[in-house]
């Protein structure tokens, strides 16, 4: 094999046969899309002032809101939980064992489609319909017991849906997301009613904590690398936690609480930069946000998640064509391409993947899913926009992790990660470790990146349970900050 120590061409670097009115277009795209290093200092600086801001008792854009899950696992947590993972379109039980071994663990985990009708019924529907699925899932891992006899299992309930969480084992749901309209949940503690279920059911397991699917991730992701110090989602929404000492939170000031204490923090960053003040926000974002259900709110949201990334690239495609200056996909029907959302991140990524100088495999992609015959040239235009979108959501993702690092003064450490825009867009990670090399200043000398953002562990399951064991654990020590009294089935014992 042929080996030089040269780089391999860029296939940038082909465009000789690209007509001038694309390539004009490529050179404007590139100017409204990349993010220079002092843009991403500027950012990064921002975005530090509104984690403080968050925290501050008057409160910021950025919710960050404190989880109640007090302090890192350290590895040595042990005993059997259960997790539950409520998504979009599944229901997950897990049991998980946590053996003596440090930092290991088994799971055994089942899957359950959520019908469609019990998207749109009644809360008690919703609940009944779970409990049942961990009364099988019980049944089914535990042959021979008697169930009603498991009143030491406590359960950890990934429940990844807005809430007000003043405890632990307490969230007021705000709102439905992903497509759910169930009457009667918003404005109540999900807690007793699920637990009401599990009694109808015969099943007398306690939830011990309600958990988000970020939080999740950092304890799960701590708990098998103890140098993690973020968890991150960057998929079809995006969001990081970290923890913070109490003393550092104003907004707890009330509570007199240990300053010393730990406490994780969700932050919700998909809500920085509401204001419009510092993102280098595009036509293309602007129009995403106007026409969004949410004008305003989520702004870093809609330039850096999985669920806007294709409706971007749909966008300057469909304004392209528009113009009567440039001539793309000349005499074709692009009634598909205008349908609004019809693409999204997969789609971009597919783009990228695309092996061949030609792009033969954009142009199979588009013939298939738009009906559209695509040019080399206009191929070449294509595969640097998804580039450019891609990278630019990279870039502005590695500013919230640098934020998060230089507000706690993280010189460096883990950032566990996950999401399938994290996992399965190409270059993403690349992308984003060059972004935090610009803002740290690290040199070519520095071989290894101090600060990294690696694939994390299941944060859904893994630190779902986990979470239940933390919450067990530090009752027992008598830490009861963040733990329900109010409730029936109180986790605080008896005095």
């Amino acid at each position: 094999m042929y080996s030089s120590g040269r780089k391999p061409p860029s296939r940038r670097g082909s465009m000789h046969d690209v007509p001038k009115d694309l390539m004009k277009q490529i050179k404007d795209l590139e100017q409204q899309f990349t993010i220079e290093t002092p843009k991403l200092h500027e950012i990064v600086a921002r975005f530090q002032s509104e984690l403080e801001k968050g925290l501050s008792k008057e409160g910021g854009s950025i919710p960050m809101n404190p989880t109640w899950v007090i302090g890192y696992p350290t590895g040595d947590e042990t005993g059997t939980y259960l997790a539950l993972d409520m998504g979009g379109t599944n229901l997950r039980v897990c049991e998980v064992e946590l053996p003596e071994e440090k930092g290991q663990y088994d799971i055994y985990q089942s899957k359950y489609r959520l019908p469609e009708e019990i998207k749109s019924g009644t809360g008690e529907q919703l609940f009944d319909y779970i409990a049942e699925c961990v009364k099988q899932f019980l049944i089914a891992n535990h042959e021979g017991e008697d169930i009603s006899e498991l009143k030491d299992l406590h359960l950890g309930f990934t429940f990844s849906y807005p809430c007000t969480q003043d405890a632990i084992d307490h969230g007021v749901l705000q709102r439905w997301t992903k497509g759910f309209d169930i009457e009667g949940v918003e404005g109540h503690d999900v807690v007793p009613m699920f637990e009401e279920a599990l009694e109808r059911k015969g099943v007398p397991i306690k939830i011990t904590a309600l958990v988000n699917d970020t939080t999740g991730t950092l304890i799960a992701s701590a708990y098998t690398d103890d140098t993690t110090r973020i968890g991150c989602i960057f998929g079809t929404g995006c969001n990081a936690a970290y923890m913070e000492e109490v003393g550092c939170i104003p907004k707890l000031e009330h509570m007199n609480l240990d300053p010393n204490l730990q406490i994780a923090i969700n932050c919700e960053w998909g809500a920085f930069d509401n204001e419009r003040v510092v993102l280098p926000r595009t036509a293309y974002d602007v129009h995403i946000d106007k026409m969004s259900p949410r004008p305003g709110q989520q702004t870093f949201e809609k330039m850096v998640a999985g669920l806007y990334l294709g409706e971007i690239f749909r966008l300057v495609l469909v304004d392209l064509h528009a113009n009567p200056e440039v001539k793309i996909f000349e005499g074709q029907d692009i009634s598909a391409l205008q349908a609004e959302y019809s693409l999204d991140a997969s789609f971009l990524a597919e783009v990228e993947s695309d092996p061949w100088e030609n792009l033969m495999e954009t142009h199979a992609l588009f013939e298939k899913t738009l009906k559209i015959d695509t040019t080399e040239p206009e191929r070449k235009l294509i595969r640097r926009l998804a580039e450019l979108i891609g990278t630019r959501a990279a870039r502005l993702s590695a500013c919230g992790v640098a934020a998060i690092c230089k507000k706690k003064g993280l010189t460096s450490c883990h950032v566990g990660a996950d999401g399938s825009v994290f996992n399965k867009y190409p270059h993403f990670q690349k992308r984003g470790a060059q972004a935090l090399r610009e803002i740290f200043g690290w040199d070519k000398d520095v071989r290894k990146d101090p600060i990294q953002i690696v694939p994390s562990e299941d944060g859904s399951g893994v630190g779902a349970a986990l979470i239940a064991a933390l919450t067990m654990k530090r009752i027992k020590a008598g830490i009861y900050a963040g733990v329900n009294i109010k409730r029936k089935n109180s986790l605080i014992p008896p005095v």
